[in-house]
């Protein structure tokens, strides 16, 4: 008979970084990547990613130009 291993189905825990939030950030910034994951990516949780997004956009103005 096979047996799942519990340690496969349970997910490594990511080490949060300034490297992995500022990719983050920046791929939330461009719409390359959504909410979740992007939490996921730097090991965050989402309400966590929402605060931390919130203040790359107070420092970051917008790439575009509206008429």
């Amino acid at each position: 008979m096979n047996q799942i291993k519990i340690d496969s189905l349970i997910e490594q825990r990511v080490k949060t970084t300034p490297q992995n939030v500022k990719e983050s950030n920046e791929a939330l910034f461009y719409a390359t990547m959504n909410l979740p994951a992007a939490a996921k990516h730097c090991g965050m949780t989402h309400k966590e990613m929402k605060m931390t997004f919130q203040e790359y956009l107070k420092y970051h103005p917008p790439t575009y130009q509206m008429e």
